[in-house]
């Protein structure tokens, strides 16, 4: 009989882990269970009198920590800890969160037998009000929570604040802790939800004394000063656990999808809610300036409702697209939800690892050394324009690799890694195939978003060899599937060259080309140089394009008939001005034939316009991300650190000061006396007074010559007249 499938996980402090479980009909039903907290210990360790209370094991082979130790009860596992990390560096590895531990222990996984639809979620989103009409703030006494939105499923319900009043306030925050506890969701999803959503509430629930009874088994919210990392960015962020559910951010979601895909210009749930066609220009959308919100509330009613009402089913709509691979993965590794969302790929994977160890009581090794190594083939052949492009790419070139190879890294003495990247590939293939076959529409998404799940995983297997703070980290083994694949892409473009080819672009496992004969019958190509490749790789034709503009390497452009797709930073930067974007868009459509309208047109309408100040500020305001506090930065300064940076000065003159991670938007004033840096001169987009200190036009005008003569080489391309068509970034 199989055990019950876990919702919710929690390890109280005396160390009883305290479960949720799916009933029949859909239901929750708790259940307590114990945990025997363990640590490895590496065989210098010096180990203290209390472990006479502490169960030790001899591990098998010749890993640093050589021993098991398990403990009966949390506090005497604490205090061992602390003993052994007192008189023993680096003597003593555990597993943290407890949650983590009682999952591998027990060899399960949350959600195991449900699918996405059968997860239990609540998606929340607050308004608030300010008593001075500004920006609300919930230490300000008279600033408050206006209206508490609460979606489940396809129903909404709608706390809304009776009165201005404390009395009022309060009845309705211990509401929401009423709702919880009766519908008792798995998730509670919001956009923002931890830098203000939740914060927001915990200000208030304390003013009032009210607990942040959220959590599941009668427990209250937990909050924590956190940050993670998105590609070469840090994000600090106010971190709230609940006991037994999963607090999911789409704020943060949507950023670790823009890392690979670098198209968004704004996180904000309006703009990402069009972006990923949420909501269209033609929906009847209700929007509500922030300024207008208090308002609304007073004398609008139920404009501020369908506002409040639009705001839930957006970030439903951007839960549904982005949750589900992380749900798979809480489904694969011994992880909880929230972290599954939290936390990067390697400590997912070393928790995979981690798990076959303690099973098999196998001596688990540090992280290896790893020296660097060259990276995979990376080239761009041409520059300018080509039409008739074919793309190519190997299938998983460096899991097939590795799988070709056949060696486990040199840490894994269990020999764990190629038979879990096999059974990994395996069981993407048949979910590859059940999504195209199943009978429901429910079904497919839920086969792709596994089959999305795996392909994403077994791709990580091969960076986490090449990973430093990997525990089976192997360099040496990264850098000879790294060098197989450089001779293997090379080995493909001799073969396309052979057969007349003109390659404009090879990337790791890919190849752009441009081909009048092949342009119809890419099949025939496929067929004629896929022989050159070894057994168990497989190359793949992956599209056409009736033009190609090359601009530099990893940057191109690319136009299928039916939209446009822009690849590279130094194409899309998010960094850019509004108005140089815009250019850099029309440049692409005119040079790929998506439009007839040459970008000099536009160069010239703002070289009109940008004296007379007729371009509007924000068309000219750059939008950078901190990556550092604002007050971390000023003591910086103060104390004689350099660089100096526009957004981090303009950031000072903010208030509220925005956190690390956000984004803040400003302009250039004019060149005073001792003051002609950018970032003596910036000033905050929002605090725009035209009459005061207006923009200064001849530093834009600086940036559209520059512009200009990066791009002029290209604009001598005739380009093909057609119907403009729709700019998609990818």
């Amino acid at each position: 009989m199989s055990e019950p499938t876990l919702c919710g996980v929690w390890v109280d402090k005396a160390g009883q882990v305290h479960t949720s479980v799916a009933t029949p009909d859909g239901g929750r039903r708790e259940e307590t269970a114990t945990l025997r907290p363990f640590a490895w210990l590496a065989a210098h360790a010096t180990l203290p009198a209390s472990v006479a209370d502490l169960a030790i094991e001899d591990l098998n082979g010749p890993g640093v920590f050589t021993r098991l130790a398990h403990a009966d009860d949390l506090a005497t596992y604490d205090a061992f800890l602390k003993e052994v990390r007192a008189g023993s560096s680096g003597g003593v590895d555990a597993i943290r969160p407890l949650e983590s531990q009682y999952l591998l222990q027990q060899r399960r996984h949350l959600f195991a037998d449900l699918t996405f639809a059968q997860l239990r979620r609540c998606q929340l989103d607050i308004e608030t009000g300010s008593t001075d009409g500004g920006f609300s703030n919930a230490d300000n006494p008279g600033d408050r929570v206006l209206a508490i939105g609460l979606r489940f499923g396809e129903r909404n319900r709608i706390l809304v604040l009776a009165e201005p009043t404390d009395e009022a306030e309060k009845a309705l925050l211990t509401e929401l802790n009423t709702v919880l506890a009766e519908e008792d969701p798995d998730t509670i999803e919001g956009h923002n939800l931890f830098k203000f959503d939740l914060d927001y509430l915990r200000v208030r629930c304390k003013r009032h004394k009210v607990p942040c009874a959220w959590g599941r088994y009668g427990q209250k919210a937990s909050f924590r000063s956190s940050r993670m990392k998105i590609a070469e960015r840090w994000i600090d962020f106010p971190r709230c656990d609940l006991p037994g559910r999963t607090v999911i951010d789409t704020y943060l979601l949507v950023q670790v999808y823009d890392i690979t895909t670098r198209e968004l210009t704004s996180y904000g749930l309006k703009d990402v809610a069009v972006y990923f066609g949420i909501t269209s220009d033609d929906d009847e959308r209700t929007y509500l300036p922030g300024s207008e919100i208090h308002a609304a509330y007073t004398h609008d009613r139920e404009r501020f409702i369908a506002y409040l009402a639009d705001d839930l089913r957006e970030t439903r709509g951007v839960a549904d697209l982005l949750l589900p691979t992380y749900f798979e993965q809480t489904k694969t590794f011994p992880i909880l939800f929230q972290e599954a969302t939290l936390r990067g790929t390697t400590g997912k994977i070393d928790l995979l690892f981690l798990e076959h160890y303690y099973h098999a009581r196998q001596s688990v090794p540090v992280p290896a050394e790893v020296a660097s190594f060259e990276g995979g083939y990376t080239r761009s052949f041409q520059e300018g324009v080509f039409k008739n492009v074919l793309h190519f790419d190997v299938a998983s070139l460096y899991p097939s690799l590795l799988l070709a190879i056949g060696r486990n890294p040199r840490n894994d003495a269990l020999g764990v890694f190629i038979p879990l990247l096999s059974q990994l590939r395996e069981y993407r293939l048949r979910y590859k195939q059940l999504a195209r076959t199943a009978d429901t529409e429910e079904l497919r998404a839920e086969y792709q978003a596994r089959q999305a799940n795996f392909k994403i995983l077994i791709n990580s297997f091969y960076g986490y060899l090449g990973f430093a703070g990997a525990r089976f980290g192997d360099g040496e083994l990264a850098a000879e599937v790294t060098r197989r694949g450089r001779e293997l892409l090379q080995t493909l473009i001799d073969a396309f060259i052979a057969e007349g080819c003109t390659i404009l672009e090879a990337d790791t496992d890919g190849i752009y080309l441009a081909s009048e004969p092949y342009f119809d019958q890419p099949e025939q190509l496929l067929a004629k140089v896929a022989g050159v490749l070894p057994k168990g790789i497989e190359l793949e034709y992956d599209g056409r394009y009736v033009a190609m503009f090359c601009y530099k390497a990893k940057n191109y452009a690319l136009n299928d008939g039916q939209k446009v797709v822009i690849r590279g930073s130094a194409l899309r930067s998010r960094g850019i001005e509004p108005f140089l974007k815009k250019l850099g868009d029309q440049l692409i459509r005119f040079l790929l034939g998506a439009d007839p309208v040459s970008p000099v047109e536009l160069v010239n309408d703002y070289r009109r316009r940008l004296p007379r100040h007729e371009v509007p500020v924000a068309e000219l305001a750059k939008s950078e991300i901190l990556g550092m506090n604002p007050d971390a930065y000023e003591r910086l300064i103060e104390s004689g650190g350099k660089p100096r940076r526009a957004s981090a000065e303009v950031a000072l003159r903010m208030e509220p000061r925005p956190r690390m991670g956000e984004r803040v938007s400003y302009y250039i004033t004019k060149k005073e006396k001792g003051k002609t840096a950018d970032w003596q001169r910036a000033r905050p987009l929002a605090a725009y007074d035209a009459a005061s200190e207006p923009y200064d036009p001849d530093y834009y005008l600086k940036k559209l010559a520059d512009w200009l003569e990066r791009y002029a080489p290209f604009l001598d391309i005739p380009p093909d007249p057609g119907e403009p068509m729709d700019l998609v970034l990818e």
